[in-house]
């Protein structure tokens, strides 16, 4: 465990003036508050803060922002109050303490809202003091590095998944890459973890063979350099796993495709030596003059700089080279913190603040929000920092993030001009609403009065703004329709018992039974009927609850005489709040237990399962998606298909199938096919009981002799 002495000692290193008081009394004070707290690992709470304490001091920063993170728990886990933390140790550490305190203890919400929440806490706090959310990164590291305590895989899953969606995409936007590639590879392991095994086999092969390949490039460049009297320093890296397996989905390549798995790093002392380097590095190797990038002219928004260039190396290989300062390779690593030492005041100076106009935009956006799926949804779009620039027809410059469309600028003009736009002209000629804007381009919407929204442009818009404009239209559509289909629901079957559901809501007993499921309006109750997310006898049990009583009775009698019926099956899912239900698994995505899942009503059918991360998921309106989960009593084989790549070799075959019998799995289908290069492909579907077995297989099937890579495959891949 961190000691206080370790971190004291780093503060000393880097700022031997420091007045360190204040972390002495934090320590102190964190330390009886905790006490008696312990963490999943077994370890006394307070090991939590010192680690995180510690991070910050990797950091280099101030003394109240370490103090912070020695406190930064104690207001929600102990008695202690922002009020007890000003008086003790003065409004700055208690702003950065409040700021990152979480609101756990919200009345009356999903665990959704109550992250949407703190999410929305941290952003308003951060914006006049990114102190806050540097110490949020921290936690969240250290929380990732022992998420193997969680003995919960979906626990695990859930909080990776978030770490992913939001952590990450902040630590990039702050420019702190060593944070954001460490919280993306654990993430990837608990997320994917099939995926991510599949990718470090596939790396730690490639390591065996290229260590002489590094070896020689190093060489060769550390020559030139001594050449051109360019002192400098060379690193060769590995792309991290999360990194490769993105590049191979965004641009649909095999591993081996992946030329700058390998890359080279060159630290020099001054920005002409910068380009002298990079002028020797063309003079040894042709380079690839598209993949030139200057980022030094041109720095990124989270002021990372370095010249990016890609050689054909030795071998007639690919080779990614990177070029920057030593000063220059501190803040690629450390971003913002680079620039928040223990030296700063407690703003951000004004030309650094600019870089981050996008916190301000966050908190703008946020007010807008009331739903939180929406809220979580847009602030992830937010993170990304790609924009463009494009000219009204009067020549006035609109920013919209990159791969934009005309549907994006309407919404941006106006909310009345998106809904009705039918057509754009770019440049003056008459493009598709597809289309993808460039910087410069000059735009112009075509209107059309009492036109409405289309459901297939949230398939293509970027912006928050269109996107929620358009579920908001989408979502009043179907809520109108759900209406009229819940009310014709419910009378039928209020009728069939008996009862009239008209005189009911007149009495104003249906507004007691929609306040029961948690609605604020009967209309939102019979809305809720109709969309399926509750059934016409949910709601007369609960309106008429000694009807549900005597059809007990009633088959309590019946299974006395005919002895106890058989439940029904439920296919080893739990659907919330639905009992019986028509349950289907699609066939686009073949989820497994142990997948991330989500069900999708369809009216009449009942509800289809899909994995959460599946491609058609994203296209659904949130209104019909219901919370699933997998059942713990259930055992059933479902079918689960996988690609193995290999050098073709007599009798691979019989070795595959036989790993997949030793797990007790059946092979419902198998194909091969050898392709011109010799290299063969197996494709099987087989019947496995979870994504554990299934990656055991797989795991299996990698270390049969040839075979390269083993991948689950899905129909939307």
């Amino acid at each position: 465990m961190i000691r206080i002495t370790d971190i004291l000692e780093k503060i000393w290193e880097y700022n031997p003036e420091g007045d360190t008081d204040v972390i002495d009394r934090a320590y102190i004070y964190s330390a009886q508050v905790h006490d008696g707290q312990m963490r999943l690992s077994g370890e006394p709470y307070l090991s939590h803060p010192l680690e995180v304490a510690d991070i910050l001091a990797d950091m280099r920063l101030d003394a109240d922002s370490i103090a912070a993170a020695l406190l930064h728990d104690v207001i929600e886990d102990t008695p202690a109050t922002k009020e007890d933390i000003e008086n003790m140790f003065g409004p700055s550490v208690a702003h950065i303490v409040s700021g990152v305190t979480k609101l756990s203890a919200l009345p009356s919400t999903t665990k959704i809202s109550q992250q949407a929440e703190s999410l929305r806490k941290m952003i308003l706090a951060m914006a006049d003091d990114i102190r806050v959310v540097l110490i949020k990164l921290a936690d969240r590291l250290h929380n990732m590095r022992t998420l193997n305590y969680h003995r919960s895989p979906k626990k695990q899953a859930g909080i990776a998944q978030e770490t992913l969606d939001i952590y990450a995409p902040i630590a990039a936007r702050l420019g702190i890459f060593w944070i954001k590639h460490e919280l993306e590879e654990i993430a990837f392991y608990y997320t994917m973890r099939d995926e991510y095994e599949r990718i470090h086999a596939m790396v730690n092969r490639a390591k065996d063979e290229k260590e002489n390949y590094i070896q020689e490039v190093n060489e060769k460049l550390l020559k030139k350099m001594k050449e051109m009297d360019l002192t400098c320093d060379i690193k060769g890296r590995y792309k991290q796993h999360y990194s490769i397996y993105q590049k191979m989905m965004s641009q649909s390549l095999e591993f081996n495709e992946v030329y700058d798995i390998v890359a080279f790093r060159i630290i020099l002392d001054s920005v002409p030596q910068c380009y002298a380097a990079m002028g020797a590095i063309h003079s040894l190797w042709k380079p690839i003059y598209y993949k030139i990038k200057d980022y030094i002219g041109n720095p990124k928004p989270n002021m990372y700089q370095s010249i990016h260039t890609t050689v054909v190396g030795p071998r007639g290989e690919r080779v990614e080279i990177q070029i920057r300062t030593s000063d220059m390779d501190q803040i690629a690593e450390s971003g913002i913190a680079a620039h928040w030492s223990y030296k700063e005041g407690t703003k951000v100076d004004e030309s650094t603040g600019e870089l981050f106009a996008w916190i301000r935009k966050l908190v703008e956006n946020q007010e807008n929000y009331n739903d939180p799926d929406e809220f979580l949804e847009n602030v992830r779009i937010d993170l990304y920092p790609d924009e463009i620039y494009v000219f009204t027809p009067q020549g006035e410059i609109k920013i919209l993030p990159k791969q934009a469309t005309p549907v994006d600028f309407a919404y941006l003009i106006h909310t009345e001009v998106g809904a009705q736009c039918t057509g754009a002209k770019v440049n003056g000629k008459l493009v598709p609403l597809t289309q993808l804007l460039k910087t410069g381009d000059k735009v112009s919407i075509i209107t059309t009065k009492d036109h409405n929204p289309s459901p297939d442009w949230l398939n293509f818009v970027k912006t928050v703004k269109a996107k929620t404009k358009i579920r908001a239209w989408i979502n009043a559509q179907e809520k109108e329709r759900s209406y009229s289909l819940g009310r014709e629901m419910c009378e039928k079957t209020f009728r069939k018992k008996n009862q009239s559901f008209n005189a009911l809501v007149k009495s104003g007993e249906m507004m007691r039974v929609a306040e029961i499921f948690g609605f604020k309006s009967v209309d939102d109750l019979i809305a809720n009927v109709g969309f399926g997310k509750l059934t016409p006898l949910q709601v007369l049990s609960k309106a008429k609850p000694e009807l549900e009583k005597q059809e007990e009775k009633k088959e309590s009698i019946i299974s006395k005489i005919v002895g106890r019926r058989k439940k029904k099956s439920t296919n080893g899912i739990i659907v919330e709040g639905l009992n019986d239900i028509l349950v289907r698994f699609s066939k686009c995505c073949n989820p497994l237990p142990g997948d991330s899942i989500i069900g999708y009503i369809t009216q009449g059918q009942g509800v289809t399962i899909h994995r959460k991360n599946c491609l058609n998921v994203m296209k659904m309106s949130d209104e019909r998606q219901i919370e699933v989960q997998w059942s713990d009593n259930f055992t059933e084989s479902y079918p689960a298909s996988i690609k193995v790549r290999t050098d073709d070799r007599f009798g691979l075959l019989a070795d595959i199938a036989s790993v997949i019998s030793k797990y007790k799995s059946n092979i419902l289908i198998a194909k091969t096919e050898t392709k011109e290069t010799g290299v063969g492909l197996f494709y099987f579907t087989i019947l496995v009981g979870s994504t554990d077995q299934l990656r055991k297989i797989m795991t299996d099937i990698r270390k049969v002799k040839k075979v390269m890579d083993v991948k689950r495959i899905v129909k939307n891949d």
